[in-house]
């Protein structure tokens, strides 16, 4: 595996990643007031660090971990680290995603390198004990959203493997779902689909220990993301865990405190957002709660003038905030809490995000104020393509933009055969077109002083004209297709393994795909190369 630093392609440039991610990177200082710090400035470090010092914090999430972790034989390195958030000196850098099947998409893995790259460097400059914390987001019902993974087979063709429905699927938070049988037979597919590798065994063996039947949907996420990670020191957090809602309870009680205030207080912050020409990612209900309700399912809780609702239910204030206090394991936070509720639980100083959440985030920062949490500092997690060395000699060769690559139809194809025609042909035919115009100007130009009628058909004349030359053109480029087949594998091939389906492969690609294919040396990889640098896109060659 190469590793060199990779080249980066401004963010600016990529129409497929948000402007809000570039000018974070490129012009903070037009959104310093929606967020706590510049995550580039050495003090913005400091002051973070400081601030998480000063804030009460319950060493019992330490416990907590060591019992996840047990239950799902974590790595000591894991185990370790989670142990060190028993010492009040410990700060954490925080990520995290929702329970995806086979590890969810490569910006999984991009997210957790981020936040282990980080909380290395922290500890380093700043002498402090850092541990990367990756919060499984596993009480969402967006059954559709998690159930499938796509990958490329050996002829790198995408290839989709969906999970079948399971008992409570849709209804049920993703937690409380229990895979079945089936299981087996979905990996099976997976492996099918795979090229054999010299990782494949391992693979199956890893991937058939987490999810297995009677495993748990976010238990079996955890599991096989802490096999591919938790002997970096990753610490893997379910975060419905009943034990820990007793440890934010507070978060939960102030919400229904004080009801609304939280999604005023978001739409204000959207709308600061969207002053700065970026849109707001949340926009909130006036006056709703920012929290659902968990008995069985997952019901949110509403408000309808002085009336409060779970689901179609009426209830009364008073008796949510009893039950808020004594039973905090029934309350569930949305997008707009959970930020709280994370930095409740855990020493954060910083939150790796991706594109969408970095927007959101920037809406909370009142939010955080009102609920007297220190907000954490954000950084946009690693942005990247992986990509094998055919591709990466292809790229180089030709200076192929990866946005050319990204049309699925042949368009940037024609146009990169089009530049490698012979320049005495595509002269040729330019000087033609030339000459062609010029000539049947000057005819339409003398036309008048002849028969004014004629200038129309002149017209139509020279229109024709042109387009035969055009189509020559095509014929022309046909040719050069057929001449160089090779040429045409090597633009489809880095074109399924960069935007495969059309889309960016970090959004598309599942985990599981490039860790058979590169194996767990690939974390090592990432871990070395990919720089800690905002505002770029980067193309790794592995």
């Amino acid at each position: 595996m190469d590793e060199s630093r990779p080249p980066g392609v401004d963010v600016r440039t990529l129409d497929w990643i948000r402007p809000l991610v570039g000018e974070y990177a490129f012009n903070f200082q037009n959104l310093s007031d929606l967020f706590a710090g510049d995550p580039s400035s050495p003090s913005a470090w400091r002051e973070a660090i400081s601030r998480s010092r000063a804030q009460p914090r319950d060493p019992a999430i330490a416990g907590i971990l060591a019992a996840q972790q047990e239950a799902r034989g974590a790595p000591a390195k894991a185990r370790e680290a989670a142990a060190r958030l028993a010492d009040p000196r410990t700060v954490v850098i925080a990520t995290g995603q929702q329970a995806g099947v086979f590890g969810g998409p490569l910006f999984t893995l991009l997210k957790a390198v981020t936040a282990i790259q980080l909380a290395e460097k922290i500890a380093a400059d700043h002498d402090v004990p850092a541990v990367p914390v990756f919060w499984v987001d596993a009480e969402d019902h967006d059954w559709e959203e998690i159930r499938s993974g796509t990958v490329l087979d050996s002829e790198f063709q995408p290839k989709t493997i969906t999970l079948p429905d399971i008992d409570g699927a849709g209804d049920l938070p993703i937690a409380q779902l229990t895979l079945d049988d089936r299981i087996a037979a979905s990996i099976d597919e997976l492996l099918t689909i795979l090229s054999s590798t010299d990782f494949s065994a391992k693979v199956a063996d890893d991937l058939r220990a987490a999810y297995h039947p009677r495993a748990r949907m976010a238990e079996a996420f955890s599991t096989w993301i802490e096999s591919v990670l938790g002997a970096h020191g990753l610490v893997v957090f379910e975060s419905a865990d009943p034990a820990a809602k007793r440890l934010a309870g507070s978060v939960f009680v102030r919400e229904l405190e004080s009801p609304g205030r939280t999604a005023a207080l978001a739409a204000s912050g959207g709308e600061k957002l969207r002053a700065r020409g970026h849109q707001p990612q949340v926009v909130p209900q006036p006056g709703s709660v920012s929290l659902f309700h968990l008995n069985g399912a997952r019901q949110p809780i509403r408000r309808d003038g002085e009336q409060f609702f779970i689901g179609d239910t009426p209830v009364g204030l008073a008796s949510l905030l009893d039950e808020a206090r004594a039973n905090p394991g029934r309350f569930s936070p949305n997008v707009l809490l959970r930020p709280l509720v994370q930095d409740t639980l855990f020493p954060t100083i910083c939150y790796v995000s991706g594109p969408s959440e970095l927007a959101y985030l920037g809406q909370l920062r009142e939010v955080y104020q009102h609920f007297r949490i220190p907000m954490p500092l954000i950084y946009p997690r690693a942005s990247a393509t992986l990509v094998d060395g055919g591709a990466a000699r292809f790229l180089n060769k030709h200076q192929v933009p990866l946005d050319a690559l990204r049309s699925r139809d042949e368009s940037g194809l024609n146009q990169l055969l089009q530049s490698q025609l012979p320049p005495e042909i595509e002269q040729s035919l330019k000087h033609a077109q030339d000459a062609l115009r010029a000539a049947l100007q000057r005819v339409i130009d003398a036309m008048p002083a002849l028969d004014p009628t004629l200038a129309g058909a002149a017209k139509t004349t020279m229109g024709k004209m042109e387009h035969d030359l055009k189509s020559l053109q095509g014929k022309v480029i046909q040719a050069a297709k057929r001449r160089d087949e090779t040429l045409r594998r090597q633009f489809t091939r880095a074109q399924a393994q960069i935007f495969p389906l059309g889309h960016p492969q970090e959004r598309t690609l599942t985990l599981v795909y490039f860790i058979n294919r590169y194996g767990p040396g690939l974390v090592d990889t990432l871990l070395r190369t990919l720089p800690l640098e905002l505002g770029h896109h980067w193309v790794v060659t592995l």
